[in-house]
């Protein structure tokens, strides 16, 4: 019988990029910024502070005290704004190891996150959270270690730099790419690296091609990719499972209902990350006892309309 500590589950709390899109029109995706869970055996790891993250703090509430593992890939807005109403942070006994790399102006992670939680931008400081916050600066490129886990890291083609992650675990690999740009002409090695028959790869496609490449309003730059883009890549890497996240706050439930059509249609195992979407694999020592094909794993989804198991 598979238990909590031989399981690995994604959840996703935020699933858009630039700013949040609450409204009638983003209900059945979500409208809040990153912010994606993972349970990983016994620890739980989060991965960016977005909107999203409020959501979270909000359901964990019930289950303190709490630590947890929290890793940012840089400190856009939409990547930040959820730190400073992440209730459980306010909590004494609850303690959360955060890390970040260094920014091109030579920020820390905790520099940062404080900087945003200063007058005029804010009225309460990060000092007065009340949980441990124990920061750590990671080197891009490095490998972090926690019990059993392996998170590595890798530099995406982001505006003021991002860092990509890749979680190993017990034949289990998840890439979180997210915010990256892709390049013409050839494809990025760091993602190429990080996604390497991973088991999911969740890519940012903020943009179809047609948006990035528009005479009138091309988004070359801005530090986004597509989903074609994201096809290209989870074919290279010979991944099983594409998600397609970090959805521009233009692109309403039904534009990407058409996008998750064409992504199917190039990609079948794919989805569009939503919130709510919960993504569960099992390890292959477990999948072992339960098939034939010790080198495979099992993955299941789970969303608030179906499950279905891949």
């Amino acid at each position: 019988m598979l238990t909590m500590q031989n399981q690995f589950t994604i959840n996703f709390w935020g699933v858009r990029g630039s700013i949040a899109c609450p409204g009638v029109e983003t209900v059945r995706y979500g409208g809040n910024t990153p912010c994606i869970e993972m349970r990983v055996g016994n620890q739980r790891l989060i991965f960016d502070g977005g909107t999203g993250l409020r959501v979270l703090g909000q359901t964990l509430l019930s289950q303190m005290p709490l630590e947890a593992s929290m890793f940012f890939t840089h400190s856009h807005w939409d990547h930040i704004q959820g730190f400073p109403f992440f209730v459980p942070a306010f909590v004494k006994g609850n303690c959360f190891n955060i890390y970040g790399a260094v920014a091109p102006t030579g920020d820390d992670i905790k520099k940062r996150l404080e900087s945003q939680m200063h007058h005029p931008n804010f009225p309460v400081p990060l000092r007065i959270m009340g949980a441990e916050l124990k920061f750590h600066t990671i080197e891009i490129g490095q490998s972090i270690n926690i019990a059993d886990i392996v998170i590595d890291s890798g530099l995406l083609h982001h505006p003021g730099e991002a860092v990509g992650y890749r979680v190993n675990w017990r034949g289990c690999s998840v890439a979180y790419i997210t915010d990256t740009e892709h390049y013409p002409d050839h494809l990025d090695q760091n993602v190429l690296k990080l996604s390497q028959n991973a088991d999911v790869l969740i890519y940012d496609a903020t943009y179809t091609d047609e948006e990035y490449y528009s005479e009138k309003s091309s988004k070359v730059g801005w530090g986004h990719s597509t989903w074609q883009e994201a096809v290209k890549m989870a074919k290279a890497a010979n991944v099983k499972q594409l998600v397609i996240f970090h959805h521009d706050p233009m692109h309403n439930d039904d534009f990407l209902d058409g996008i998750s059509k064409q992504v199917a249609q190039h990609f079948p195992n794919s989805m569009m990350a939503r919130e709510g979407l919960s993504i569960q694999l099992t390890p292959q020592e477990e999948v072992s006892n339960l098939v034939s094909t010790p080198d495979m794993a099992i993955l299941d989804v789970v969303d608030a309309d179906a499950k279905v198991s891949v």
